[in-house]
């Protein structure tokens, strides 16, 4: 996403915000670095912040007739929202990994179809595909590491994200201009 494009677009950045938050949550929750902190314990954000505003999010963008953030964020509110109102269900190892492998492919798709928003659109979805792959095959193959590893991935998604939001409130960059790197080289 561009500067211009960021800057004037409020779905976009409150649907990179609300998706941050989530996945930072989330994310953190999964690698168990803080004490007594699960996944399971941002249940409530990702119900409401990354399930029901994100997907209000998602409409608006398609009522504004951005398909592909309406698409993104309507579909990623769906998955917050399932996997928010059912952390507390009791499902096996493998039907928890299917559900993180076939999420992962809807995030496959949003990256590439991400291609016309540059590096930093393609790589909040791009680390997210990787965070919901390692997290599917961690429990597939009941592997912690591989969990704690998709944890990680999807905390650097989420702060990707959060500062996507943050940069088109403050103004701030969210790619490096090829004439400046060109300048910074003379």
């Amino acid at each position: 996403m561009s500067n211009e494009a960021a800057a004037g677009n409020t779905t976009s950045t409150l649907g990179n915000l609300a998706l941050g938050l989530t996945l930072l949550a989330f994310g953190i929750g999964s690698t168990g670095v803080v004490d007594h902190v699960g996944a399971a314990d941002a249940g409530g954000l990702a119900t409401w912040v990354g399930g029901v505003a994100l997907f209000l999010v998602g409409l608006l963008a398609l009522r504004a007739g951005n398909t592909g953030e309406g698409t993104a964020f309507s579909a990623l509110g769906a998955f917050w929202f399932t996997w928010g109102t059912a952390v507390g269900a009791h499902a096996s190892a493998e039907a928890a990994g299917l559900f993180l492998l076939l999420w992962a492919l809807l995030a496959l798709t949003l990256t590439v179809a991400a291609g016309g928003s540059g590096l930093f659109g393609q790589g909040v979805y791009g680390l997210l595909f990787v965070a919901l792959l390692l997290l599917g095959i961690g429990a597939f193959a009941d592997n912690a590491g591989l969990g704690k590893a998709g944890g990680w991935v999807a905390a650097v998604a989420g702060l990707a994200a959060w500062y996507g939001a943050t940069a088109a409130v403050a103004g701030w960059p969210t790619s490096l201009a090829r004439g400046s790197r060109a300048a910074a080289a003379s």
